[in-house]
């Protein structure tokens, strides 16, 4: 079976090294694993004040959620805590109150920063908002990724065998968290 993975990265940077990673772990998914990035930069902010007439480029975010059979979250840390545009997002996929798209909708996270606690924070913080959504997140392998500027090329290929080896344990460990929620097995 073929799983697809709406992959949101918390940065609007286009040359983010969070997207960087996501191009990297696109690269080293398992065959089971279709990577696709749903864009969050268009987002309007929200206000319950669109909720009765809902923009066009909020429906289409919603409906790339409801389209995908898990989602895999690519955060920077930002002010110790998730990005600005990325809790926005979430706050479209959950609204108007009723049509949380995030519901039950398996996730992983993870994020690169240039410092040795990497994304730790942000990554506790947005397991919390998640949680809230009844979003189940991936609990281990947790993925906090030191980024160097030899750690990814251009093309998105990893240039760390370990920090390779790690992220396709890393993503395996993911494919079977989406396969116990979507066939309804237990966490071990």
């Amino acid at each position: 079976m073929t799983y697809t993975v709406g992959y949101i990265v918390g940065s609007l940077s286009l040359k983010s090294i969070n997207r960087r990673l996501a191009l990297a772990l696109s690269r080293l998914a398992p065959p089971e694993l279709r990577l696709t990035e749903i864009p969050i930069g268009e987002l309007p902010l929200y206000s319950h004040d669109h909720d009765a007439s809902y923009p066009a480029v909020a429906q289409e975010f919603k409906d790339a959620i409801k389209a995908s059979d898990a989602l895999l979250f690519v955060t920077p840390e930002y002010n110790r805590s998730i990005p600005g545009a990325l809790k926005n997002a979430i706050d479209w996929a959950t609204r108007p109150y009723g049509s949380n798209v995030l519901d039950g909708k398996p996730a992983a996270i993870i994020g690169a920063s240039p410092g040795p606690i990497s994304t730790a924070v942000a990554q506790q913080h947005l397991k919390t908002i998640l949680s809230f959504t009844n979003s189940p997140v991936l609990g281990k392998p947790e993925a906090y990724i030191q980024f160097t500027k030899e750690l990814i090329d251009d093309e998105g290929d990893i240039q760390v065998p370990s920090t390779a080896e790690f992220l396709i344990g890393y993503l395996r460990a993911f494919a079977a968290h989406i396969r116990r929620h979507h066939h309804d097995i237990p966490d071990l």
